[in-house]
């Protein structure tokens, strides 16, 4: 592969991330049409039901024959709510197809690389491969695990402190964070919290920024249903979910009754498994969570190994010790039972630090 093929991929994959905030439950995809070393269209998948990325960049040219196709994953050999891109490709003439990475998608799975090649066209596979992945790895997640991929926010203070002894804690961190967080928030499928942050916070768990998004669904994990009818995340706009261990029909009906999704699920003494909860996510069609939970939630969570990635914006202040910490984790009592974490990246979010943690590997 040449380097003009590296180009041309480096700019199919800037057209996927356009995609990112309005694509679900789909994964992102770019493609760029090339024809004489020259860029003749571009496309990429934008929502549910509209035309996928080559279709669209199809769309923009009527000069695609013996043209090159740069595509960041795998075309689509079935029929959804669209036909197949493959075959797209195939009738428009398309000489030469260079995909980043095949599509895990048991419907897909190399099955569009087959019908191409069939059909005569030259595929040229695993270019760019490790950034193309990045862009999808919940939807990549999902289709090989049946679990959506799961990031996990925290603010804290830097003696490791998220709210005073008496639950107050708004704000640690700055604007420029808080700000951050809804960029986040808005990239996920799901925004997930615990019912003891619902109580403590009353919050709207929405995505408050200036740009086209297909809104995450807000997920609320409450195992007792005591959700109040006249929180915040009841009276705002978009999906909720309530997942419950609760057999209480009148409770459920009454959430039901204001728009919600309840998903009864079996409980641990009154807990919510959660693996279960993250794995009707993933049944659901949730390709990302963004868990934003206090203590008890985020103990529970670092147990399970179930969070991809850890996402804690440190301020500079200090709180003291009688504040509240990060992790309920009741059990550990000895240094050899910590739980070692790994730093992917630290960077300056205004004032604040921003830590990326992912689990250790032993």
């Amino acid at each position: 592969m040449s380097s003009l093929d590296h180009f041309f991929m480096a700019q199919a994959i800037k057209l996927a991330e356009k995609g990112i905030y309005t694509t679900d439950p789909n994964p992102a995809v770019g493609c760029v049409l090339v024809k004489d070393q020259q860029i003749i269209a571009e496309g990429w998948t934008q929502r549910a039901g509209l035309a996928h990325a080559e279709v669209d960049a199809l769309s923009k040219t009527s000069q695609a024959r013996g043209a090159t196709a740069y595509v960041t994953l795998e075309p689509c050999s079935h029929h959804g709510r669209t036909g197949p891109c493959c075959d797209a490709l195939i009738a428009a003439g398309i000489g030469r197809v260079v995909v980043a990475m095949q599509d895990p998608n048991p419907l897909v799975a190399g099955e569009g690389i087959r019908r191409l090649r069939a059909a005569g066209v030259e595929v040229v596979l695993d270019l760019l491969a490790d950034e193309a992945a990045k862009l999808n790895q919940g939807f990549f997640k999902r289709m090989t695990q049946g679990l959506p991929w799961v990031r996990s926010k925290l603010a804290m203070s830097l003696d490791g402190r998220t709210a005073m002894a008496s639950g107050e804690s708004q704000w640690i961190t700055s604007s420029q964070s808080r700000q951050d967080v809804q960029r986040y928030r808005a990239a996920s499928s799901a925004i997930v919290t615990g019912i003891n942050t619902i109580l403590a916070d009353d919050p709207q768990l929405n995505a408050r920024v200036a740009f086209d998004i297909e809104p995450p669904v807000k997920v609320v994990l409450d195992s007792g249903l005591r959700l109040p009818l006249q929180a915040k995340i009841l009276q705002t706009s978009g999906k909720v979910w309530v997942f419950t261990c609760s057999e209480d029909q009148q409770a459920q009906q009454r959430l039901r009754d204001l728009g919600c999704q309840v998903f009864q699920l079996a409980g641990d003494q009154q807990r919510l498994n959660l693996h279960a909860v993250f794995a009707e996510l993933g049944r659901q069609q949730i390709n990302t969570v963004w868990v934003e939970a206090g203590a008890i939630l985020n103990g529970a969570l670092i147990e399970t190994d179930l969070v991809d990635q850890w996402l804690i914006y440190m301020a500079p202040c200090l709180l003291g010790d009688q504040a509240r910490g990060l992790f309920d984790l009741p059990g550990l009592q000895r240094m050899s039972q910590q739980k070692l974490l790994h730093f992917q990246d630290i960077r300056a979010v205004g004032p604040d630090l921003r830590l990326t943690l992912t689990r250790a590997q032993n």
